[in-house]
């Protein structure tokens, strides 16, 4: 089996039992020998800012001097990302011999009462036999969707439940209001296991107080996250930050976009938590893991003269995010959009925050059969009357916002993780 083919063969042949619940997972890591029970997980849920966190927060870890095994989803190019340890990728040839070790249970599960194991539940297994073959000294674990039956919640305790930003995403899986959408998030919460809270809504904090209090796991939960910015630009951001928990000064990141010092409050939470729970982190170590921390595909710059930046939000909380970070970093320049979206997304929302940032707006498909074609699309786009151009190929679409762009200009792609990470391989 080679790379392609260990690809093809987790892609092509997903579940056709695929009902709510994490009975197949546990048959699945059974026969694997449960290698899940012997790693450390930090686990993350929540609708937007989880990939930060983890970057964040798994950045400072390795900072601290340890062996951390990362695993996110989705990814931008190969399927490879989604599982790292201290920031490096697990190569091809451990991927194809881990698909291998897989493989013939997948197949016997297949005519099983439980099922072939979905995409996501191989890829998961495979980052669990991965980072206990390697004898990790934590695992950043995010969430795939919602929490409550996502595969990764197939772990029986945590040393600490993160719940990040919560607002509207997969609502016909996850609920129409945010108390379902937090019910949901909140089923990562375990008995006697500390929760942390991004700064949000009383009506979110209500659900995941009740349900933390009912596992007898302490909260961490602020109103008010305390953060100041001090210095902002391109190339930098820093910030202080001070909380009933926290009180840092002058914290640099590199990582850009105004919701970002909002995303660091709640690492510096998590840490606290952490910290109470008998982990070493010192403060050189939380100054130089939010230093060093990336995370590609959000407000992340490729290239300049002129600038193209791409932005992986595909919802309506992080369209948002990304329309004011817009205003606050480029108002002074012409933007040219560039934008696809999918067509199970709250589209005609996402359209009306994003379409008044630019000046130009191209339009174009993701790489999904879940798209939203370019004729519907630009239905939706022309009532805002901007300079609107089509082009279907991801490619010739970024090639023709170059050719209608000055150099002092600001390409924005944004709409689609599927498509950013294209562009994202294209000009990279």
């Amino acid at each position: 089996m080679n790379y392609a083919e260990a690809i093809q063969y987790i892609e092509n042949r997903s579940s056709h039992k695929t009902k709510a619940g994490l009975e197949r997972m546990r048959e699945f890591l059974i026969r694997l020998g449960n290698p899940h029970k012997n790693l450390k997980f930090i686990h993350i849920a929540g609708t937007n800012g989880k990939g930060s966190t983890c970057a964040m927060l798994s950045s400072i870890l390795i900072s601290s001097g340890y062996k951390v095994g990362i695993y996110t989803s989705p990814h931008l190019d190969k399927y490879n990302e989604r599982i790292t340890i201290n920031n490096t990728t697990i190569s091809d040839k451990d991927f194809i011999n881990y698909t291998l070790k897989l493989k013939p249970i997948c197949d016997d599960m297949e005519n099983s009462e439980y099922g072939r194991p979905t995409v996501f539940e191989i890829l998961t297994a495979i980052g669990f036999c991965y980072f206990y073959d390697k004898n990790v000294d934590f695992v950043v674990l995010e969430v795939g969707l919602g929490g409550r039956f996502d595969a990764t919640n197939i772990i029986e305790n945590s040393i600490v439940s993160c719940i990040a930003s919560i607002s509207f995403d997969h609502t016909a899986y996850l609920g129409s209001t945010l108390s379902q959408i937090a019910f949901e998030k909140g089923g990562i919460i375990k008995k006697n296991c500390p929760v942390v809270l991004y700064s949000q809504s009383k009506e979110v904090y209500n659900v995941i107080k009740d349900i933390a209090d009912k596992n007898n796991s302490k909260l961490y939960f602020t109103e008010n996250a305390g953060v100041k910015i001090n210095y902002r630009d391109l190339e930098k951001t820093i910030i202080s930050i001070k909380n009933q928990y926290i009180d840092y000064e002058n914290i640099e990141m590199k990582l850009i976009g105004n919701y970002q010092p909002f995303n660091c409050a709640f690492v510096l939470l998590i840490c606290t938590a952490l910290r109470d729970s008998g982990v070493n982190i010192s403060d050189d170590n939380i100054y130089n893991g939010i230093k060093n921390a990336k995370w590609n595909g959000r407000m992340e710059i490729l290239s300049k003269n002129p600038t193209i930046l791409i932005d992986g939000a595909h919802n309506i909380d992080g369209i948002s995010m990304l329309s004011k970070s817009l205003s606050e970093y480029f108002s002074d320049k012409t933007i040219t959009l560039v934008l696809g979206v999918l067509g199970d997304k709250e589209y005609e929302k996402m359209i009306e925050l994003i379409i008044p940032m630019a000046d130009r707006v191209v339009i174009t498909e993701p790489h999904s059969y879940r798209k939203l074609d370019i004729q519907k699309l630009e239905q939706y786009v022309s009532v805002y009357n901007k300079e609107l151009h089509k082009e279907k190929d991801i490619e010739k679409a970024i090639d023709l916002a170059k050719n209608i762009s000055n150099d002092n200009d600001v390409i924005v792609c944004a709409g689609s993780l599927y498509m950013v990470g294209e562009i994202r391989k294209i000009l990279k």
